[in-house]
C-alpha cells in the first residue's frame, strides 16, 4: 500500500506551474535474491579430475533451498569458485583446463548468478611429517610461474567479467590464502615473521593481478596488512590510511583492493586475520586492523566465511556475541552458506534471518514527488528517497535510470540519473533531478519505473542481475524494473520548448557506455597499426586517436566515426605511416559522446620494426678464432647472412631469427678480407670483416 499526497510545485526555466504526486512507499520484510550479496554457495574443482559447474545447478541456487549442514533456507546469486591448479606448480596451465574454466563461466552466465573467483594450488593439508597439522612443503607454485599463469588467465577475466563479482588474491600458499607456503615467507615457521623481501614478492604478484583483473573489478586480500604494504610500501605501519572517499571507485589500487576473512570471529584476531606479521616482529594488532577495516570496508568489498565456534563473540548481539554487529561494523556483503555451519547454524532464531536480508545492499524506498502532467519539451521532477538498511553499498558499477513506459503502447524512454548507487551507504539518501522530455515524444499516459540495471552489455536487460527493492508491490520479475506508483501525463499542447542543460530521455537506455575490450598499438616494416575492439555503443559518436613522442603531450592524428547505438562487437583499425625509425610512439583514444562527454583511454607504445633489424655489429673485427654478430633487439622476422670471400665467392648462408647474438667458429678460415651480408624482404646491409 501507499499514501498518495497531491502538492503544486513551480517548474523553472517556463514559470509553468505543475501538480505533484507525493507517494509514501511500504517497506517488504521478506527475503529475496539480489545481484552479488548475500549468502553465496561454495564450489571448487582440482586440475586432475575437474568438475564442472552445472548451469541447471546453479540456476536453483536462485531459488529458497537449504545448503549443505545448513539449519536454514537461503536465496543465493552468489557461486565461490575455487580453481586448484595442483598440476600446474611448475608447468603452463593446459589449454584444456582453461576451456573447462571458460564453461564455467558460460554456466554461471546461462544460470543468472555471480562467481567469487580464486585460483590456488593446494588445499593438502597432510601433517604426517611434522607434528603440527599441516607442515611444509606445501604445494603451491614460485612466484615466476604464478606470473605465468597470471597471463594465462587474463583473457578470460577480461571476456568473462560480466559474471564476476570479485576476484580474491588466492595463488599464494593453502587454499590461496597467503599463508602455509613455500615460496612467499611462511609466518607459521621460526621466526613467525614475513620479511620485506617477502612483503615485496607478494605485492609483485599482487599488482600483476590488479593488472590482469579488469578495472572495475575488486581483488580481495586475505589479511589487512597486504593492502597496506601494497600500497605503502614494505614497511607500511598497521596505522596506513584507509581508502577515503575521493578515491572510491577511481579505479586506482587502493580503490579495488578489498578484504575476505575466512575465520569470522573463530578467535580474538579472528585467527590471525588482524595480525601484523612484521617485520620486525608479529604480534596481535586488532586494536589498529580492525578500525583500518572499518573505515576501509566503506568503498571497498568485504566477505568471508566463519571456521570455528569462538563463544561468546560468535553470537549474535541479542545473545551476549557480535555477529550481525560485526557485519554491519565490517561491511560485510557476502558469507558461506556452507562452512562453518557449527557457527552459522547458532543464528537459527536470533538474528540469521536478519543476516540473510542485510548481508550486502538492502534498498528501500521511503517516499518520491512526481510531476503529474508535461508537455513535449518540458521537464519533469524526479524526487526521491532511498534508504539502505544493509550492511554495506553496491561494490561495482551499477546503472540506475527513470524509464517512462506508454500505457498504450508499452513504448519506453530512458533517462539516466546522476548518482551512483555505490556511495549508498547505510542510511537514507535523496536523488532529486529535472529531467527533460523530447519534444517528438507522443502524448499519452506513461508509468514511471525506476531501474538499476548490470552495466555490462550482456546483463543489461535480464531480470535476476537488476536490482529489486525491498517495497511491496513494486517489483517487476518479468522486466527487472521497480515501479514508482505514479503515472505522467504527457498533452499535446506543445509550445515549441526545447530542453537545456537537462538529461533529455532517450529512446535507448544510456547505462551502457563505450566498452573497450581491446585497444593495441603494433609496429610494422614502415608504419604502425592501431587497433581496438568496443563490445557496446550508447549515444557513441566516435573517437579521436591520439599520438605523443614522450608519452605526455599528445595531438589529435584522426577522428573515427562511431556506431551511434550498437550492442555488438564492433573493430577498427588504424595505419599510421607518419613514423620514424628508432622512435617511440604512443597512442590513446579519446571516446567522445553526441553530448561532449568524453572519456581517455589507456596508453600503448609501439616503435617501426625495421629500424630494430638495422642495428648489427661485427665485434671483434679483426678477429682469429671466433664471428660474433650482435644486434641491438631481437630480430622480429626471417634474415639471412651471407659470408663471401674476397673473390666474391658466397661461402655460407645462415638464416637468423629471433636471437641477439650470432656466433661461428672461423678459426680454419683462411686468413683475409670477408664481406658479410644481412638481407631481409626489407633491406640489405653489407659489412667488411678481416680474419687474422
Amino acid at each position: 500500500m501507499r499514501a498518495i499526497i497531491l502538492g503544486i510545485v513551480i517548474l523553472f526555466p517556463f514559470l509553468t506551474i505543475a501538480q505533484t504526486t507525493t507517494i509514501n512507499y511500504t517497506e517488504s520484510t521478506a527475503d529475496f535474491p539480489n545481484p552479488e550479496r548475500g549468502f553465496y554457495r561454495y564450489s571448487s574443482t582440482h586440475s586432475d579430475s575437474y568438475a564442472p559447474l552445472n548451469a541447471a545447478t546453479l540456476a536453483g541456487y536462485r531459488s529458497l533451498h537449504t545448503p549443505f549442514s545448513a539449519g536454514y533456507d537461503i536465496y543465493s546469486t552468489l557461486v565461490y569458485r575455487v580453481f586448484y591448479l595442483d598440476d600446474f606448480t611448475s608447468s603452463a596451465i593446459s589449454s584444456s583446463y582453461l576451456s573447462s574454466v571458460q564453461a564455467d563461466f558460460d554456466a554461471a552466465r546461462t544460470a543468472g548468478v555471480k562467481l567469487i573467483v580464486r585460483f590456488a594450488y593446494t588445499d593438502n593439508v597432510d601433517g604426517s611429517t611434522c607434528a603440527s597439522w599441516i607442515c611444509p612443503p606445501y604445494g603451491d607454485a614460485s612466484k615466476s610461474w604464478v606470473l605465468q599463469h597470471i597471463n594465462q588467465i587474463k583473457p578470460y577475466l577480461v571476456s568473462n567479467k560480466d559474471v564476476i563479482a570479485l576476484v580474491q588474491f588466492g595463488f599464494i600458499g593453502t587454499w590461496g590464502e597467503g599463508y602455509y607456503t613455500d615460496y612467499f615467507g611462511d609466518a607459521s615457521q621460526s621466526p613467525y615473521i614475513l620479511t620485506a623481501t617477502n612483503w615485496d614478492d607478494r605485492t609483485e604478484v599482487l599488482n600483476a593481478y590488479l593488472d590482469a583483473v579488469p578495472t572495475d573489478r575488486m581483488i580481495q586480500v586475505r589479511y589487512p596488512q597486504a593492502k597496506q604494504k601494497a600500497i605503502y610500501g614494505n614497511a607500511a605501519p598497521t596505522t596506513s590510511a584507509a581508502v577515503s572517499s575521493a578515491q572510491a571507485y577511481d579505479e586506482t589500487n587502493i580503490s579495488r583492493i578489498g578484504h575476505h576473512n575466512d575465520c569470522y570471529l573463530a578467535s580474538y584476531t579472528d585467527f590471525g586475520t588482524y595480525n601484523n606479521y612484521g617485520p620486525p616482529s608479529s604480534f596481535a594488532d586488532t586494536t589498529n586492523l580492525k578500525p583500518y577495516v572499518t573505515d576501509d570496508s566503506r568503498y571497498v568489498v568485504v566477505g568471508g566465511e566463519t571456521c570455528s565456534e569462538y563463544a561468546p563473540f560468535d553470537n549474535c548481539a541479542t545473545d551476549g556475541g557480535y555477529a550481525d554487529t560485526e557485519m554491519r561494523r565490517l561491511h560485510y556483503s557476502y558469507l558461506n552458506s556452507q562452512y562453518n555451519n557449527a557457527v552459522n547454524n547458532g543464528w537459527v532464531g536470533s538474528c540469521l534471518d536478519d543476516v540473510k536480508k542485510n548481508l550486502g545492499y538492502r534498498l528501500v524506498l521511503e517516499n518520491g514527488t512526481y510531476t503529474n502532467e508535461a508537455q513535449p519539451g518540458q521537464t519533469i521532477s524526479i524526487d526521491f528517497n532511498i534508504k539502505n538498511v544493509g550492511y554495506a553499498a553496491p561494490y561495482n558499477p551499477r546503472g540506475i535510470e527513470i524509464i517512462l513506459r506508454n500505457t498504450a503502447t508499452a513504448a519506453l524512454y530512458f533517462a539516466e540519473l546522476n548518482t551512483d548507487p555505490r556511495f549508498w551507504l547505510t542510511g537514507s539518501h535523496n536523488v532529486n533531478e529535472a529531467l527533460c522530455l523530447p519534444v517528438d515524444i507522443p502524448t499519452g499516459n506513461y508509468d514511471l519505473l525506476l531501474n538499476l540495471p548490470d552495466v555490462d552489455y550482456r546483463l543489461y536487460a535480464r531480470p535476476e542481475y537488476s536490482i529489486q527493492l525491498a517495497n511491496n508491490g513494486i517489483w517487476e520479475p518479468a522486466t527487472g524494473y521497480n515501479s514508482l506508483g505514479h503515472t505522467l501525463t504527457i498533452n499535446n499542447s506543445a509550445t515549441g520548448m526545447v530542453c537545456n542543460t537537462e538529461t533529455v530521455f532517450q529512446t535507448q537506455s544510456t547505462i551502457l557506455p563505450v566498452e573497450l575490450i581491446s585497444f593495441e598499438a603494433k609496429g610494422k616494416e614502415q608504419h604502425i597499426d592501431i587497433t581496438w575492439q568496443t563490445a557496446s555503443e550508447t549515444q557513441h559518436k566516435g573517437f579521436f586517436l591520439e599520438r605523443s613522442t614522450n608519452g605526455k603531450d599528445f595531438t589529435s592524428i584522426k577522428w573515427i566515426e562511431g556506431t551511434g547505438d550498437s550492442y555488438s562487437l564492433k573493430a577498427y583499425h588504424v595505419v599510421d605511416e607518419q613514423v620514424l625509425p628508432d622512435s617511440d610512439y604512443y597512442y590513446r583514444l579519446v571516446q567522445t559522446d553526441w553530448d561532449g562527454t568524453q572519456e581517455t583511454s589507456q596508453i600503448r607504445a609501439a616503435r617501426i620494426n625495421k629500424a630494430m633489424t638495422l642495428d648489427w655489429q661485427i665485434q671483434p673485427n679483426p678477429a682469429n678464432q671466433q664471428l660474433n654478430i650482435r644486434f641491438r633487439h631481437s630480430l622480429e622476422e626471417d634474415a639471412t647472412l651471407h659470408i663471401i670471400n674476397s673473390n666474391g665467392q658466397t661461402l655460407l648462408d645462415v638464416p637468423l631469427q629471433g636471437a641477439p647474438t650470432f656466433r661461428m667458429d672461423i678459426e680454419d678460415w683462411p686468413s683475409g678480407l670477408y664481406y658479410i651480408r644481412l638481407m631481409n624482404r626489407s633491406f640489405t646491409e653489407t659489412k667488411l670483416f678481416i680474419k687474422e
